[in-house]
C-alpha cells in the first residue's frame, strides 16, 4: 500500500477555469478485502491486542482475520 492517488484543491473563491488545483495531498486508495498488517512471532492475544490499538489510529473499520497453518494465500 502506497499514498500514489494525488488529491488536488483549487484556493478558496477562485474562479470557474484556469485549470487544475494544485496537489494538496497524496492518498492512498484503499479497496474492501485488502490484508493491511500480517503479524507473525507474537501470540495471536498480543496480536489482537495490537491490532486493536492500532485500528483506532485508522480512519477506515477493520477486522482481525486469522489464517490457518498451513493454508495457501
Amino acid at each position: 500500500m502506497f499514498p500514489d492517488h494525488p488529491v488536488t484543491k483549487r484556493p478558496a473563491e477562485t474562479r470557474m477555469g484556469g485549470g487544475k488545483g494544485a496537489v494538496e495531498f497524496w492518498a492512498a486508495v484503499v479497496r474492501p478485502g485488502l490484508v493491511l498488517f500480517e503479524v507473525a512471532g507474537v501470540s495471536e492475544e498480543e496480536a489482537r491486542a495490537a491490532m486493536r490499538l492500532a485500528s483506532h489510529k485508522l480512519p477506515i473499520p477493520t477486522q482481525f482475520v486469522r489464517r490457518e497453518l498451513g493454508e495457501v494465500a
